[in-house]
């Protein structure tokens, strides 16, 4: 069932709900290979980077209440010039609101976002390839395997995979480049 949200722009403040909600999954899941979970300030340093590139970085906010259901993140895909029009998203859901359209909402939001600054592809890589709730909302939201990397990561005892995904913006590689792009 969908759950009534905002979605806006993360600001300084939500750094603790941000370092909350991500630090469950580095500590529970395999979404993110990351082992130990960042503080609140290294969040907020994440946030500020994606911002300074002119990227969005969303919160789903309950509503009424105000608490932080999960976010999501477009930031550059590499920092090589040629991939100035390529972003790869992420997008982390609280654990009492998976299954609440929180994601969904979110990382839909950071979509339209990213083509309204003229990227042409965002990249999504998938920690686990039994990960089946990321894997299906990112196709729910358009996005089309593009391969998959075997055990690249070895997390909780385990070697995991990589699932890469993307979907086209603007047109995708259908025509030349129309805007600037990332300053990298």
């Amino acid at each position: 069932m969908a759950r009534a949200m905002i979605i806006r722009a993360a600001t300084p403040a939500d750094a603790e709900a941000l370092a909350r909600i991500y630090g469950h999954h580095v500590l529970h899941g395999l979404g993110t290979f990351e082992e130990v979970p960042p503080s609140p300030a290294d969040m907020e340093a994440r946030r500020a980077a994606v911002v300074a590139h002119g990227l969005p970085y969303l919160v789903a906010e309950d509503s009424p209440g105000g608490a932080v259901l999960g976010f999501a993140y477009a930031g550059p895909f590499r920092p090589r010039a040629a991939y100035r029009y390529t972003v790869e998203d992420s997008v982390y859901v609280a654990p009492e609101a998976v299954g609440q359209g929180v994601g969904r909402a979110v990382l839909g939001a950071v979509i339209a976002a990213c083509e309204q600054v003229g990227m042409r592809r965002i990249v999504a890589v998938i920690g686990d390839s039994g990960n089946a709730a990321s894997i299906g909302l990112h196709r729910s939201l358009g996005f089309e395997p593009a391969g998959m990397g075997p055990a690249l990561g070895w997390k909780f005892g385990r070697w995991v995979d990589i699932v890469w995904m993307t979907l086209p913006l603007n047109g995708g590689s259908n025509s030349a480049a129309d805007a600037p792009g990332l300053r990298l």
